[in-house]
């Protein structure tokens, strides 16, 4: 496929050096040359010829993502040191809340702030 791009991307070269050097032509035709005829339509064709490769990686990157969460969820017995282990392993795995309010500190809504 690239072997095609390059070849296209020299034929669009070849037409813009000719419209850059002819006596009726001029460098902005050639630029404008090598945008419309080169580098637009094979920005798309790249694109949309790679489209199966982006969606193999993108399954595979799932897959794996899958395969180690799946890993993860599987936890040894409940009471033996890998399970533990395993569970230390987890910040919130406890399922308690991260840590609450101070009491006094925080105003309630619609409550004046206790003074200690």
């Amino acid at each position: 496929m690239y072997l095609v791009v390059i070849g296209w991307l020299y034929v669009v070269l070849m037409m813009a050096v000719a419209e850059a050097s002819n006596t009726t032509g001029s460098v902005l035709g050639a630029i404008v040359t090598f945008f419309l005829y080169g580098l637009l339509p094979l920005g798309l064709v790249v694109y949309l010829m790679n489209t199966p490769h982006r969606k193999r990686a993108i399954r595979a990157c799932e897959a794996a993502e899958e395969q180690a969460r799946q890993a993860a969820s599987a936890v040894p017995e409940a009471g033996g040191p890998e399970a533990r282990e395993a569970r230390s392993g987890q910040p919130d795995a406890g399922g308690h809340a991260a840590g609450a309010a101070e009491p006094g500190r925080v105003a309630s809504v619609r409550e004046e702030p206790r003074n200690l």
